[in-house]
């Protein structure tokens, strides 16, 4: 009886020490170079293209969600947004932005599968130089270090503007929204992807959403997640949407994704040979916070959240201008 006590008692302290240890070492946002870091760490070691692939997002399951191949469920995702954003129907050579473009498989496909000039950019150099290693020379894409809080492109720049997951590490949604539209031509395509918190004006987060959220913010260098509906007020605001903005919610199609990324390790213990023990160490310590993940989005704490609009014309930007100062005066 003893014996079970003292063992009751080692797993009670490793499993304290493993809470403190996960508290203590979370990658708090602090400057867009706490996120730059935490990207160039993470490309560096291999260890999360080695278990999530080309493509640094969640994956597609359809709806109802069906059993899939995690790698293939995230090359659909890219296709499944390209249709809901109407991009197959644009014109070969039209120039795309793929804002947060990690380690460039979105870009791939966007230029391989659909012709589109890519331009990407991500504001961690690691991720950048990795993305030129995977691309052919023959693909008409580009990768660049940029900031998506101050892109280096001038007005009007691209005919579609994409961005997938890239938003909660934006510190000011407001800017962030306005620089998706700003370097957008007029009549271009605005197709966003992100992970969104419920709208706590409409709902407030309760004693125990509270905490779950800000684990989800410090563990991987999110300042904050905007709500489905503050972000396309947002974009809204900028003054330059041409009509409004339509968004849905994929939270259910996106869902597996988090159990399948754990599974992976699981299946693939391969990667216990190539990154030997600080490799399994470090991919140990990110379990529970895809855990939370799927937890917040499980129960509604969190959305996945699909956002489209196109920019106004120059005409309907003055209207919108003129309109907005007379009601000034």
């Amino acid at each position: 009886m003893s014996l079970f006590f003292s063992l009751l008692g080692l797993i009670l302290a490793l499993l304290t020490l493993g809470i403190l240890l996960y508290l203590i070492t979370a990658r708090r946002y602090q400057s867009s170079n706490s996120v730059a870091n935490s990207y160039d760490q993470w490309t560096e070691d291999g260890i999360l293209e080695f278990y999530w692939g080309e493509h640094i997002h969640l994956g597609h399951y359809g709806l109802p969600p069906r059993q899939k191949d995690f790698l293939t469920a995230k090359s659909d995702f890219v296709h499944e947004m390209v249709n809901w954003g109407g991009l197959d129907k644009l014109p070969h050579g039209a120039t795309l932005l793929d804002v947060g473009c990690g380690i460039g498989g979105s870009s791939r496909i966007l230029a391989r599968d659909y012709g589109f000039a890519v331009t990407g950019v991500t504001i961690s150099p690691q991720q950048v130089k990795r993305a030129q290693e995977l691309t052919s020379s023959e693909l008409n894409v580009q990768f660049l270090v940029d900031d998506a809080m101050a892109l280096s492109f001038p007005d009007a720049s691209f005919d579609v503007v994409w961005s997938i997951e890239a938003g909660p590490h934006m510190p000011d949604k407001a800017i962030f929204a306005k620089e998706l539209m700003r370097v957008l031509k007029p009549g271009g395509v605005l197709v966003v992807a992100d992970w969104n918190q419920r709208d706590d004006r409409q709902k407030p987060l309760n004693f125990w959403e509270k905490p779950v959220m800000r684990q989800l913010l410090d563990q991987w260098s999110h300042p904050a997640f905007s709500s489905i509906e503050g972000f396309s007020e947002l974009l809204l605001a900028t003054g330059l949407v041409d009509g409004e903005v339509v968004t849905d919610d994929w939270t259910q199609q996106t869902l597996p994704s988090w159990l399948d990324s754990i599974w992976q390790g699981i299946v693939r213990p391969e990667g216990l040979v190539r990154f030997g023990l600080s490799g399994l160490i470090k991919s140990l310590r990110e379990v529970p916070t895809l855990l939370l993940m799927r937890f917040a989005f499980g129960t509604g704490l969190c959305r996945f959240g699909m956002f489209r609009t196109t920019r106004a014309s120059q005409s309907q930007f003055s209207m919108q201008t003129a309109s907005l100062e007379s009601i000034k005066a």
